[in-house]
């Protein structure tokens, strides 16, 4: 049992995110300024127009209200893991918003001070403190704002540009464009056909200057159905009224709000929000719910909250929409596979949790690590699984037992990771195969073997294993792990060369005269392979230049080459094309992934407009020239 208030807090912390995305000892030292606070009900933490606290706070226990004021409007209820009063880490420097104790409560107080230095080092927690202040300013993620978070001071930008943020539930929702709507007098039959051929489910009754009613299909059905109404009735008969209205920009808990107060399951847009105007569009509880559903921190909390992998595959419907909208508003590629990563990783620690609550307690103490695209947080679309299981040492005579325990663990998650929508690894490299269900002796001596012996499966080992991310469990285990890897290359340095000279194995992108090299049979014949002759140059080089420099924790691609930048200034310009290359093609990937529903690996080429092609071939030249330098600098030239 912790006797240690501060291992206690960490503990809690990091079950959240971004804690669980902080290192044990620097969560540790968070702690070491932590306060507790219990509250009684109704107790107020911050008022709306209060100077900015020095803290920002997480509910431990009972639930926390963020209202407006004048009139009071509930806008969120934090309950057990959430942040609020998150205004001074981004902008401050007052309260937007009041913070209330809506029953009785325990919170931590974080000192801004002591997480600053946390955030500016760990651009994942920057970006998921980002989305959890949600300031959907008109623009969510705009870059003059998010700054404010890697600045060396946090204080308010001057000009006229930045609009004031706030929270995502209170950003304008958006209501059905082409209005559909009737007149009193016109027949049950009519407007039945009318909302068939526009595919909707509410038609506005409107007379010569304002709505007057709305009827849903809903409507239609009870009270034609059930012989309330003949079919000669008209709309004038069977209509709800009167309707309720809103303004064009009512947000998105305003809206909740009425539906949820009035019992009802449309509003009715007019230009000035009352019924005495034109109508503009109609906004269902259907649009309220989708809105909501789109935030990234409610999405984390209904994962959270998921008894099984029906709810848990709905989710992840949602976060594909997710996606979708965040690449049609333009918000940066890295900031959306961050927010994704954090989204896939909850949908697996909620798996893992419930299928150890289905067994006895684990035997020692173990880690879930993601590998491949999701270790790098660059997974955006879904893919298959690769993952692996790394458990502690088990007691002598035990090894068979405790193996026994974490592979059939191993194999109830991957397939439950199935039934939610990631597929199987094609080459089994999952905590569901014994090669990939390790103790961490064993994974030390596959680490030992494959950098003291590099052939071509050794290397290709390697290039998939050491892009592995913590997910869930034991984070100790994996830093140990991380420690021999690093320990064996320095040993053993000519590793390097072979691990950049296996970097060096993916085919072209382009031939002679600058044509794209496409696949000559198979499945994929004529399609080009973006994956495997653009993507993959660009991250195994990145893999072998971080590792050849000794720098940890930094898996992600793009910002292996911005870290890169940094070390070697007389490369900074090679290292940040390849960068931009790297997120340029992800996101090239993502949207035809989309728009193709599949992986977006393979291209069809002819699909691709002219600019799309000259975009696509702009970030061959940094594969080109990243591949001239491992060349030169591991001196690969003699081996090949």
């Amino acid at each position: 049992m912790k006797n240690s208030l501060h291992e206690r807090v960490a503990d809690f912390l990091m079950r959240y995110p971004p804690f669980d995305r902080l290192k044990r000892t620097d969560l540790i030292g968070l702690t070491q300024g932590v306060t507790v606070k219990y509250l009684e009900k109704e107790q107020l933490i911050f008022n709306q127009g209060d100077s900015t606290h020095s803290v920002f706070y997480v509910v431990y226990k009972g639930a926390v209200a963020i209202e407006q004021k004048d009139p009071t409007e509930l806008i969120d209820l934090c309950d057990e893991g959430d942040l609020f009063g998150l205004r001074p880490l981004v902008l401050g420097p007052v309260y937007q918003l009041q913070a209330r104790a809506y029953e009785e409560s325990i919170v931590y107080a974080i000192p801004i001070e002591l997480f600053m230095p946390m955030v500016h080092n760990n651009p994942p927690v920057a970006d998921f403190i980002w989305a959890s202040f949600q300031t959907n300013t008109r623009n969510p993620f705009s870059e003059s704002d998010r700054g404010q978070l890697y600045a060396a001071e946090y204080t308010i930008q001057s000009g006229n540009n930045i609009e004031e943020p706030h929270p995502l539930d209170l950003q304008p929702i958006a209501h059905r464009g082409k209005l559909v709507k009737c007149s009193p007098d016109t027949p049950i039959v009519a407007l039945a056909k009318k909302m068939r051929d526009h595919k909707v489910g509410s038609i506005v009754v409107h007379d010569k200057v304002r709505p007057v009613g709305i009827i849903t299909d809903k409507d239609l059905r009870n009270k034609i159905c059930t012989a309330e109404v003949s079919l000669e009735a008209t709309a004038a008969e069977i209509m709800v009224s009167p309707v309720y209205t809103c303004l064009e920009n009512v947000t998105v808990t305003h809206a909740q709000m009425m539906l949820v107060r009035h019992r009802i399951s449309h509003l009715c847009v007019t230009v000035d929000g009352t019924s005495q105007s034109k109508a503009v569009g109609v906004i269902s509880k259907d649009d309220v719910l989708m809105a909501i559903g789109q935030n990234p921190t409610l999405l984390i909390k209904a994962i959270m909250r998921a008894e099984n992998t029906s709810t848990l595959k709905k989710i992840r419907v949602q976060i594909t929409h997710l996606i979708q909208r965040y690449l049609d508003r333009k918000i940066p590629t890295n900031i959306i596979a961050n927010l994704i990563t954090e989204l896939n990783d909850a949908c697996i620690k909620q798996i893992i949790q419930l299928q150890l609550k289905k067994r006895s307690e684990p035997p020692v103490a173990f880690a879930w690590l993601s590998l491949g695209s999701q270790g790098r947080s660059e997974q955006l679309l879904q893919t298959d699984q690769d993952n692996a299981l790394l458990y502690q040492d088990p007691p002598d005579g035990r090894e068979d037992e405790v193996k026994e325990y974490f592979l059939s663990l191993g194999k109830s998650v991957t397939k439950n990771l199935k039934t939610i929508g990631y597929e199987y690894c094609p080459a089994e490299m999952m905590a569901s195969n014994p090669k990939w269900c390790l103790s961490a002796s064993e994974w030390k001596q596959n680490i030992q073997h494959w950098i003291q012996n590099p052939g071509r499966e050794e290397v290709l080992l390697s290039s998939i294993f050491f892009d592995y991310n913590f997910t869930y469990g034991n984070k100790t285990l994996v830093e140990s792990l991380s420690d021999e890897v690093f320990e064996q290359i320095n040993l053993h340095p000519v590793f390097l060369a072979h691990f950049a000279l296996g970097a060096l194995q993916s085919p072209p992108p382009t031939g002679f005269f600058r044509s794209f090299i496409v696949e000559q049979d198979g499945t994929n014949k004529d399609r080009f392979d973006l994956k495997r002759r653009a993507l993959m140059p660009l991250i195994d080089a990145a893999r072998v230049l971080i590792l050849s420099h000794g720098v940890k924790d930094v898996n992600n691609t793009q910002r292996r080459y911005e870290k890169l930048a940094q070390l070697e200034p007389q490369n900074e310009e090679l290292y940040m094309d390849c960068a931009t290359a790297t997120k340029d093609l992800i996101k090239f990937r993502t949207k035809q992934g989309l728009a193709q529903n599949n992986s977006g690996r393979y291209i069809e080429l002819s699909l691709l407009t002219k600019e799309e092609k000259i975009k696509l071939k702009a970030t061959f030249q940094a594969v080109k020239h990243i591949q001239e330098l491992l060349k030169l600098r591991f001196n690969l030239t003699a081996m090949m």
